[in-house]
């Protein structure tokens, strides 16, 4: 069978609270690794978050 193009992420807060938000990301077209600026309920503030595997 073949790979699905798209795979599930966890994105991790660097504010080192553990809070982390799961999505999904195309492979094919994004290879490197994904960052974003969301909000942080726990730091009650907009922090980058960045990819990490979903174990």
């Amino acid at each position: 069978m073949a790979k699905p193009t798209t795979v599930k992420i966890r994105l991790n807060s660097t504010a080192g609270t553990g809070y982390f938000y799961v999505t999904k990301k195309n492979a094919r077209t994004m290879t490197d690794k994904m960052t974003v600026r969301k909000y942080d309920p726990v730091a009650r503030q907009h922090v980058e978050f960045k990819e990490g595997k979903i174990k």
